[in-house]
């Protein structure tokens, strides 16, 4: 199950679980799409692979399965 991280690791700005700027990697390092656009050339700075948008997880499963914070 994805962590869904809740800011981006570089620019700090608040991804929260339904953002649809988020990207992760492989490794789910997440950064919004943003930074991945014009900061990261769409390569990850901690792994060197790309990134893909992170998927959203339904609001009703969001207490059961909470977010990482």
């Amino acid at each position: 199950m994805l962590k869904l991280k809740s800011n981006c690791e570089h620019c700090q700005i608040p991804l929260p679980f339904d953002s649809k700027e988020a990207m992760i990697c492989s490794f789910e390092c997440t950064f919004c799409a943003s930074c991945v656009n014009n900061e990261l050339n769409q390569t990850c700075p901690n792994c060197g692979g790309g990134f893909e948008k992170r998927p959203i997880r339904p609001k009703h499963l969001i207490e059961k399965y909470p977010p990482e914070n």
